[in-house]
């Protein structure tokens, strides 16, 4: 695996089909599955390690953002990396810029809402490292379903020659969905799961026939202690619009906060002339490699 340090350097190292994973380093088997599909897909296969300062409202939250580059550099070796890009804080976001991305809906609702400006920061973010490294394909994970779909829509708007392809959320073998900040739980972990119980009910309900979207919100509002919840809403999975009934691609989305920590997950219902499908991503049968890392530092309160 070579290293970068600017997107001209990597883009120096393309050859054939580019495969782009853009993350903001800490790695889990997440982060692992979209460099491994890439790797499987394409000729080469970059990732980016970069935090993002404009995610960030706090900046105390940014600087306590875990940094492990020594050990994301072997996992993403292993993975079958090619081009690790870490591009010089000069190059991204050393000021705050004066040009930014929005994309209008899709941003402005549930981590929207939330996290004010975080969506936008992404979007810009997103919309430099196209820009700069020119991939074929980007891989994102479907744990964050208004991220996928945000991205995807800026592809679309900006005419970027880049395919957004959606890979499975990944989870914990108790069911949580797969995240930097379960380290963080501590004797929260137990009480958090509820989240993850919650919307696998409402996959079974979907499954048993269940099309109301308040019942399937319900069913996650129902499994978690008061107070914790931050929203649960089913949404096209395209645009993140909220829908009364369960048809086409729908988006079960939902946040919580457990002590200081705060999670995301979601299930993904499908509608179509073929049936009715719900995919609750898949899970792993070991611990996570993050238990091998340090969580020292963390931010516990944001990020992904």
């Amino acid at each position: 695996m070579k290293l970068a340090g600017s997107m001209a350097e990597a883009r120096a190292m393309a050859q054939g089909r580019v495969g782009l994973v853009p993350t903001m380093g800490f790695f889990h088997e997440g982060h692992l599955s979209l460099m491994e599909r890439s790797a499987s897909e394409c000729d080469r296969t970059m990732v980016t390690l970069y935090v993002n300062p404009l995610q960030f409202e706090d900046p105390a939250d940014l600087a306590r953002y875990p940094v492990d580059h020594e050990r994301d550099l072997e996992l993403a070796a292993a993975a079958g990396v090619d081009v690790m890009v870490i591009p010089d804080p000069a190059e991204m976001f050393l000021e705050a810029p004066l040009t930014g991305v929005s994309v209008a809906g899709i941003g402005d609702r549930l981590e929207g809402a939330y996290r004010p400006g975080h969506m936008d920061g992404v979007a810009t973010a997103v919309t430099k490292l196209f820009a700069g490294l020119q991939p074929d394909r980007a891989y994102f994970g479907r744990k964050d379903a208004q991220q996928l779909a945000m991205v995807s829509r800026l592809v679309h708007d900006l005419g970027f020659p880049t395919e957004v392809v959606g890979c499975p959320l990944v989870r914990e073998a108790d069911g949580l969905a797969l995240s930097s900040r379960n380290v963080l739980l501590g004797a929260y972990r137990e009480e958090a799961r509820a989240l993850s119980r919650g919307l696998l009910e409402a996959a079974r309900l979907f499954e048993d026939g269940e099309r109301s979207a308040a019942a399937v919100e319900g069913a996650v509002r129902n499994a978690l202690p008061p107070g914790a919840l931050d929203y649960a809403e089913a949404c096209t999975a395209a645009a993140m619009e909220p829908v009364d009934r369960l048809e086409g691609e729908v988006v079960l989305a939902a946040a919580a906060r457990f002590g200081a920590v705060r999670i995301i997950d979601n299930v993904r219902f499908t509608v179509d002339g073929r049936g009715a499908a719900a995919d609750r991503g898949v899970w792993l049968d070991r611990p996570s490699v993050l238990y091998d890392a340090d969580p020292a530092g963390a931010d516990p309160a944001g990020g992904r």
